[in-house]
């Protein structure tokens, strides 16, 4: 038997089915999507939210994460896409590859912000139970830039070193065509796997609540993609006063989980009551309740509210 020494690309990134071209890349997305939306709506439910709040949350956070991913990657990699010549239209074709997690994280945050507060959810308490999930689904994404051969470090002699189809348009000129390399795509997902496995065991241990689940992901991600990054083969990414960009933002959002964590615990020591905000509950019908008008709050206690207390006519 014989042990292979390196880390085989694979030959084709998408397949035809009818008139349809299907991209391996899209397809891991959405999978990923799929396990994030399930693995969050179990944690939530079990906190107190509604059965189905996250399917609402996600219809908002998923285009704003696209736009915001496609958005991010275009900008710090205006080479690929702005030339004599260039046609302006691939900056749309996200199916090619292209959608950088950091540009997804900020606008699919501000679109899950958007659905939190229309819903009456806290928007934190909402990213506490997307933390381990997020990572799962950051996993599968690898696996689609694994197809598309676009995620790799530098040479390497390593038995796991991966190759890389030299005609491939991120192959570096000059090196042979036999140069192996760091996969850095299997190394993000094993560190984002590691990293649920310290989200459920810190949360376990220490109840982490009010967004602290969210910072220590934060912290994770960030801390792991800082160090890839910094051996990471991207020639036309954009720098900043020399430094990638990515290494930039990736430092930037473990900072932010930092302090999110340290606000938090001094901000809130008692436990969380709900993942919805004060005064806000809901009813099988998807309808949240509002806190009622001050004629109405001024009658007796005991009383119960009908017809418009609810949201229905």
């Amino acid at each position: 038997m014989t042990i292979p020494t390196s880390i085989p690309s694979p030959d084709i990134s998408s397949i035809q089915v009818g008139p349809f071209q299907i991209h391996f890349y899209a397809l891991f997305i959405l999978t990923g999507i799929v396990v994030a939306v399930i693995l969050t709506s179990r944690r939530l439910t079990r906190r107190g939210g509604e059965p189905g709040i996250v399917l609402d949350i996600t219809l908002w956070a998923v285009p704003f994460g696209i736009i915001g991913g496609r958005l991010y990657h275009v900008v710090t990699h205006p080479t690929d896409y702005f030339f004599p010549g260039a046609d302006l239209w691939k900056t749309l074709y996200v199916w090619e590859g292209g959608l950088a997690i950091f540009g997804a994280i900020l606008f699919g945050g501000l679109g899950a912000y958007i659905a939190c507060r229309r819903a009456g959810v806290r928007f934190l308490s909402f990213g506490d139970a997307l933390a381990p999930g997020m990572l799962l689904a950051q996993s599968f994404g690898r696996l689609g830039n694994y197809f598309n051969q676009e995620l790799f470090g530098t040479p390497t002699t390593l038995p796991w070193g991966l190759q890389i189809t030299p005609s491939q348009p991120a192959f570096p000129t000059g090196l042979p065509a036999d140069t192996l390399f760091h996969p850095l795509f299997l190394y993000e997902i094993l560190w984002n796997l590691a990293g649920v496995i310290v989200v459920l065991l810190a949360e376990r241990q220490y109840n982490l609540r009010w967004g602290k689940t969210l910072g220590l992901y934060l912290i994770i991600y960030g801390v792991g993609r800082t160090w890839f990054e910094s051996f990471r083969l991207d020639p036309t990414e954009f720098e900043l006063l020399g430094i990638k960009i990515n290494m930039i933002t990736a430092t930037a959002v473990a900072v932010v989980g930092l302090i999110l964590i340290i606000v938090q615990s001094r901000r809130h020591t008692e436990p969380e009551p709900s993942p919805y905000l004060p005064g806000r509950q809901w009813t099988s019908l998807h309808q949240p309740i509002t806190e009622l008008p001050p004629t109405a709050a001024s009658t007796n206690a005991d009383d119960v509210p009908t017809g418009d207390a609810t949201g229905q006519k």
